[in-house]
């Protein structure tokens, strides 16, 4: 399918990656599941890690344990284009239709100042997706877009978010950027209503809400970033990562809480394509690790 994107959202599972990656591939257009492996002797056992691929977004995930719970501070907006998609409005219904077995409306599907038809879900997994109609008169987005949201502490700080996000990532750049008028409280004026920027490949969207959430940012959503050389790890290492306590096997917590995982892409081939002996030998080197080292891992890697 498409080539292998920098950035890429990662989905921890109790125990589902598997089911819940064939069953998304089943109700997006140009699907598939693209690998399943499994990862032994972790603290949580043995891990399936699956990446799969919906309609041109690549995802990864894990089934790991009940350690962390999906929440509507990072959602997944999908975009139906009636400009890319003739029958755009029963697509949506249709996915719709579908997230709603065993789902939850967090806004229903009908019309909304800023969309025909839009409505807000949290699936059967947990995991939330917008789906909107979109607005074929501006500029093209991707089909899905990974939205964050800034609550309790974090409200009012999604345009910092963003303008630091953009100075880490080389390639990026702001898209729009909407902000609350007055007369919207809670939320204040002057605060991001809504904006999306784009990382690397990846485009992103941030909205602050000072609404009483009861979530903000954890690992159950967190960003891949492939990386090539150690050089690059050690940067995005050094700029991103805001909480010691949370650096662990090349994941981090950045200083709004959201989580990231900074991987060299070799990874990728040791853990799928490396014999049984391999691939034991680089989850004891990983485990072990905080930031990863690649010459230590390929050093594993080749016994």
């Amino acid at each position: 399918m498409s080539t292998k994107q920098t950035i890429i959202p990662h989905l921890w599972f109790e125990k589902e990656a598997k089911e819940a990656a064939e069953w998304y591939a089943s109700i997006f257009p140009n699907s598939e599941v693209t690998h399943v492996s499994t990862i032994k002797g972790t603290p949580s056992g043995d891990c399936d890690i699956v990446a799969f691929e919906l309609w041109g977004q690549q995802f990864a995930s894990i089934s790991a344990g009940p350690l962390f719970k999906f929440n509507p501070s990072v959602s997944f907006i999908v975009n139906f284009d009636p400009s890319r998609e003739s029958d755009a409005a029963s697509m949506l219904q249709a996915m719709w239709d579908k997230m709603s077995d065993g789902g939850t409306a967090l806004m229903p599907l009908g019309e909304y100042p800023f969309s025909k038809q839009f409505g807000w879900i949290q699936d059967k997994y947990g995991v939330s997706w917008q789906l909107m109609l979109t607005n074929p008169d501006g500029e093209e987005r991707p089909p899905i877009v990974p939205a964050l949201m800034f609550v309790g502490d974090n409200c009012g700080k999604a345009e910092e978010a963003m303008r630091f996000y953009e100075s880490v990532f080389a390639k990026s750049r702001q898209g729009n950027l909407i902000k609350y008028p007055p007369g919207m409280e809670p939320d204040q004026a002057g605060n991001v209503m809504f904006a999306d920027f784009r990382l690397e490949q990846l485009w992103l969207a941030a909205m602050d809400s000072a609404h009483d959430h009861k979530f903000k940012f954890n690992e159950a959503i967190s960003f891949m970033v492939y990386c090539d050389t150690q050089a690059e790890i050690d940067h995005y290492w050094e700029r991103l990562s805001a909480v010691p306590a949370a650096e662990q096997c090349g994941w981090l917590k950045d200083r709004y809480g959201l989580s990231w995982q900074i991987v060299p892409r070799s990874m990728d081939e040791m853990t799928q394509n490396g014999t049984p002996e391999q691939r034991a030998r680089v989850t004891r080197a990983f485990m072990q690790m905080k930031k990863f080292d690649l010459a230590a891992l390929q050093q594993a890697y080749e016994g």
